[in-house]
């Protein structure tokens, strides 16, 4: 190898990476403290499980709710329906476990985030009990804490919505995948577990959980794989070798002082069980990909077919539209390139403030050998840094969307925390403590009285009286108003979108009565003013707010979330 092999882009980006940013030891301590673990299911479990029951929130709460109350009611476990017509945005998982969440306890709001609820908890209990085995106890330990109080996590993957789901997945499948290959030593029995998690995944939202685990696992691999040691050499070996160094002139250096390559007679690695040490990452040979994906087809391939067989337009639709298109050409949720950077900052709090100072200590170095973080951080800073830069680089955002680098960047931060001071400095226990009291307050007080502000039934004598009778044709105008189906039992609302709007004033002529839900605040001054002669408003009711001047009535906003106004038409 010569000089300019040693000095290229490949081998200083190795050298950045093991030698410079990440060359700490990962902890050997990698024991469950059984505290911990009653902390990790009496703390989450406080936040979680108490506080179930506030109003759906409308578009999303409401939709997945209703889809899940008609696949329960008529045993239409392969096409989704939605007030009766099939629904192919998304695969079925999150919809099959909230319908079996409502056959054991009732179809209530309780029941349905029951599920959310649980892939929660379950995602902060695998970072701490599998998260361990890479950065240690401790430092998964305060990522498990970290996370559990950041509210851009907890709060929002616990409501009704495929998020949460699916990061419960990603991350039990990058958790595993990196349990496979950390050590030096390929681990099959974790690859499998990775791949069954994975696969739940794409049954999930599609094939976003494959993108998440492999980018950053194949980086890892590029960027820690370090120079192998020489075996020790027989005799006769040495002899051969001594007499190859004075034919062939010195190996020069490489990076560090240390040689890049070695005789490939004399390669020898040296795994270690508790965590990447000076060992590189196990290579993956290819039939363990196929293997991987041999799962991941054998948990989605029954579905899949299935839904074919009923829909055969749900391949196209599903995959092209609303995962190539909507990523590359979106046609919704249109946002700027640093959209996540607030909601990360917000969201990861107190976190935040941590992880801040380790990337300002990662910048400047650190002198203490105790300090520096170890090349497993460095592997999960690089995974939510993957997440976060993949979903910023689609057209198409939303909140949620980021919710899988929240647990990769609580580890990397976890890590952080138990190598400094600031695991026993008292702002550290001061800022989880403070914002997990602020969460408590918020999940028992103030969600559950903005999703009654928000709610289209959340003043159910407006609405009550107009839905009620399933004899009375109910339309909802220009969207979908789900919670109220969900609420009153229907499974009749049809949705009439805007360029329909002269087919439904056909249709009202030929009914006695048609209650209109309209949903958008100027849809009802539209409709009346293209009202034809043959029909009349017999009654109008508004769920708008007058007159509302504090800011918690600002707060609440001056109609619900999809729903506005309610109008019966008759046929004069």
């Amino acid at each position: 190898m010569n000089t300019a092999e040693h000095r290229s882009p490949i081998a200083w980006g190795r050298f950045l990476f093991t030698g410079i940013l990440f060359p700490g030891a990962a902890s050997t301590d990698t024991r469950v403290r059984w505290l911990s673990l009653v902390l990790l299911l009496v703390l989450p479990g406080a936040l979680l499980y108490p506080t179930r029951g506030f109003h759906l929130l409308e578009p999303d709460e409401g939709r997945y709710a209703q889809i899940s109350k008609e696949m329960l009611r008529d045993g239409s476990w392969v096409v989704p329906t939605l007030q009766g017509e099939p629904y192919l945005d998304k695969p079925p998982l999150m919809y099959w476990l909230i319908a079996l969440s409502f056959r054991a306890f009732g179809a209530t709001p309780e029941a349905a985030r029951l599920v959310p609820a649980l892939c929660v908890h379950l995602t902060i209990l695998a970072v701490y009990l599998i998260g361990r085995r890479s950065i240690g106890a401790r430092a998964a330990l305060w990522a498990a804490l970290l996370l559990s109080v950041a509210p851009g996590f907890v709060s929002i993957a616990r409501l009704l919505l495929l998020d949460g789901l699916l990061t419960l997945c990603v991350t039990t499948s990058v958790l595993c995948g990196f349990e496979a290959v950390r050590t030096g030593t390929f681990r099959a029995r974790w690859w499998f577990a990775a791949a069954v998690a994975s696969g739940l995944g794409f049954l999930t939202k599609g094939p976003i959980s494959e993108v998440l685990l492999f980018v950053p696992l194949w980086a890892f691999g590029f960027l820690a794989r370090r120079p192998t040691a020489p075996a020790p050499l027989s005799s006769g070996e040495a002899r051969s070798a001594e007499c190859g160094t004075r034919n062939e002139g010195p190996e020069p250096d490489g990076v560090g002082g240390l040689p890049l390559r070695a005789p490939r007679s004399t390669l020898r690695t040296f795994p270690e069980e508790g965590g990447v040490g000076s060992s590189s990452p196990a290579v993956v040979r290819w039939y363990w990909y196929l293997a991987f994906f041999g799962v991941v087809l054998a948990v989605n391939m029954p579905w899949y077919i299935a839904i074919y067989r009923r829909e055969p337009q749900f391949l196209k639709y599903f995959f092209w539209e609303h995962n190539v298109m909507r990523f590359l050409q979106p046609f919704d949720h249109l946002q700027p390139v640093w959209y996540y950077a607030p909601i990360l900052i917000a969201g990861l709090l107190p976190g935040t403030v941590l992880l801040g100072a380790y990337l300002w200590t990662l910048l400047r170095g650190s002198a203490a050998d105790a300090a520096r973080p170890s090349a497993a951080g460095g592997f999960w800073l690089l995974a939510g840094g993957w997440c976060v830069f993949f979903f910023s680089c689609s057209g198409s955002k939303l909140p949620t969307y980021v919710l899988p680098a929240y647990p990769f960047l609580c580890l990397a931060v976890g890590e952080f925390v138990a190598r400094t001071r600031w695991n026993t400095a008292v702002p550290t226990r001061a800022l989880v403590g403070g914002m997990a009291a602020v969460m408590l307050w918020a999940h028992h007080v103030a969600v559950p009285w903005y999703a009654k502000e928000r709610s289209p039934v959340g003043r159910p004598e407006l609405v009550d009286r107009f839905v009620d009778d399933p004899g009375v044709t109910v339309v909802c105008y220009p969207r979908n108003c789900d919670s109220v189906a969900f609420y009153h039992d229907r499974a009749d609302m049809r949705n009439v979108r805007t360029k329909g709007v002269n087919q439904l004033m056909v249709d009202c002529y030929h009914r006695p009565r048609t209650v209109i839900l309209f949903t958008h605040s100027d849809s009802l001054a539209g409709f009346r003013n293209a009202l034809p002669p043959y029909l009349a408003i017999a009654e109008t009711t508004t769920l708008k707010r007058k007159d509302r001047g504090s800011w918690l009535d600002k707060l609440g906003g001056s109609t619900p979330w999809g729903l506005c106004d309610v109008a019966v038409v008759v046929p004069k």
